[in-house]
């Protein structure tokens, strides 16, 4: 019986150092990722009086994100994770880490909101609804209303970014699979076809369930492809930052040089009323010249331009950089400066700046913009150069606004979001 108890302690013993070592061995894991992540907000470049921390991370390509009262995130996935195409994140503890996720959703996509005491969210080809409970929370994540079907989806540039204005409207952003408009010859088509149902802001209410074309108001066209959308609750209007064109030079190499291709055309804001048309894709913004330039599918030369056709742009910045999401800051918590003022999500790089994958600011006063545009949070890429190797660490994608006036960023490549605030002196509410 002796023998026997020592071999039981001695097994005992084994399986403990086991789990011992295992629980260890995971809890490094777990401190590096977190380290990582840290050290990744630390590094993100932001104006003075302003900090970045990580609330969640390794979620995966994330897309939009909205935040209900109490602190809660709902993001949008890009791919089904599990089946899943949507996160719900809370922080049960209060550490300002998110401990607790599930998912449900079984669509990927990218649009998601909060407006009263419901969820909106998208697919690429549909936008449905959720109901919240008080605090936030849906109550069955099973039962989803559908508010609108059947838009155009053929796998490019198929986001169906969305806002939502006081008026129980829904405004929802269909860009183009085709670039150009073009027909097999590379001469654009007149009267261009693809604008039936693309290319432009489809205005649906959200009293009306099963919506489609047909039940919709052709609010704005001539915009490629929003992903960057918003209703400015300040002028009671809609703003939009559409991508824009690419390939001027591979083209048209009579017409550009590859560092024109490189700087044009510029990446836009518009302020949007019902019936306007921004010009794509007969036309192109030139930063240059502040002219609509006609697009040379359309027998433009690079110098002809349209004047009084078509609505020019509150802002502009430089070309390629993609903007992704967009919001109006209301909150308080920032300096005086930022309130009611666009923040912008660039996804891609510029090379004329030599700069990208970074959130912008546009300072508005009386409802225009009142400054040139800024970059507010920079060095999210932190690309690393070694052994011939760039890697990149991260790549933001959506914004939102918390409900004490934080902004959370969410990138698209670790799955990251950062949680940005501001502890400086100079506070004004």
């Amino acid at each position: 019986m002796k023998k026997i108890a020592n071999y039981s302690y001695t097994g005992w013993a084994f399986l403990l150092g086991v789990v011992l070592l295992t629980s260890c061995r995971h809890a490094e894991q777990e401190t590096r990722l977190v380290t990582a992540a840290d050290s990744a907000a630390k590094a993100l470049t932001l104006p003075q009086g302003f900090s970045a921390s990580v609330v969640a991370d390794s979620l995966g390509g994330l897309r939009h994100l909205a935040i209900n009262k109490n602190g809660d995130i709902y993001v949008k996935l890009a791919k089904l994770q599990d089946g899943k195409g949507i996160l719900f994140l809370s922080d049960t503890d209060r550490d300002g880490k998110m401990d607790k996720t599930y998912g449900f959703a079984n669509y990927p996509g990218t649009g998601i909101r909060i407006q009263g005491n419901k969820l909106y969210s998208s697919s690429n080809s549909s936008v449905y609804r959720y109901e919240l409970n008080e605090k936030g929370q849906v109550i069955d994540t099973s039962k989803a209303e559908v508010l609108v079907q059947g838009l155009v989806d053929k796998g490019r540039d198929n986001a169906k970014s969305f806002t939502l204005d006081e008026q129980n409207n829904l405004y929802v952003a269909v860009g183009s699979y085709d670039e150009t408009c073009a027909d097999a010859s590379g001469a654009g088509k007149k009267n261009c076809p693809l604008l039936d149902s693309v290319g432009g802001i489809w205005q649906f209410k959200t009293n009306k369930l099963k919506q489609g074309y047909s039940d919709a108001v052709y609010y704005a066209k001539g915009l490629k492809n929003v992903v960057g959308l918003d209703w400015n609750e300040a002028t009671k209007s809609l703003f939009a930052a559409p991508h824009g064109r690419g390939g001027l030079y591979g083209k048209f190499p009579k017409l550009y040089t590859e560092e024109q291709d490189k700087a044009l055309p510029a990446e836009t804001l518009y302020e949007l009323a019902k019936g306007a048309d921004a010009g794509w894709p007969y036309v192109y913004y030139d930063p240059f010249q502040q002219k609509k330039i006609v697009s040379p599918e359309y027998g433009g030369d690079g110098k002809k331009s349209v004047e009084d056709k078509y609505v020019n742009p509150v802002a502009d910045f430089p070309a390629h950089l993609a903007p992704n999401d967009m919001l109006f800051y209301t909150g308080n918590l920032f300096p005086a400066k930022y309130k009611n003022g666009a923040f912008i999500v660039f996804h891609g790089r510029s090379q004329t700046i030599n700069k990208g994958s970074l959130v912008a600011f546009v300072p508005f006063k009386n409802g225009k913009p009142s400054g040139p545009w800024e970059v507010f949070a920079d060095n999210f890429m932190q690309a690393d150069d070694g052994a011939g190797k760039t890697s990149y660490h991260h790549r933001p994608m959506g914004i939102a606004q918390g409900p004490d006036g934080a902004l959370y960023v969410a990138d698209d490549l670790k799955g990251t979001i950062f949680k940005i605030s501001y502890s400086g002196k100079a506070k004004q509410d």
